[in-house]
């Protein structure tokens, strides 16, 4: 699977898959998507930043994906 869904494959998912389950967004499926959760982290609303850290280290543990970055690994401490 690649790191892009389509709108279809999206709506699939079940919410447990989502960094932000709430609002259905950053689909962690697999180790693709953990990465690109990471790198697109920076966009999160400030105020869910937090959230999705943690749910990315929940998910990259499951694939065994190691994230380096220093933002999530602070806004996970958080």
């Amino acid at each position: 699977m690649s790191d892009i869904l389509s709108s279809e494959e999206k709506k699939s998912l079940p919410s447990s898959i989502f960094g932000l389950p709430e609002r259905r967004e950053y689909p962690m499926p697999d180790a693709a998507h953990v990465r690109a959760a990471e790198a697109y982290f920076r966009y999160c609303p400030d105020n869910l930043k937090p959230e999705l850290a943690r749910a990315i280290l929940r998910f990259a543990k499951e694939y065994s994906v190691d994230v380096k970055s220093a933002t999530v690994l602070h806004y996970a401490a958080s």
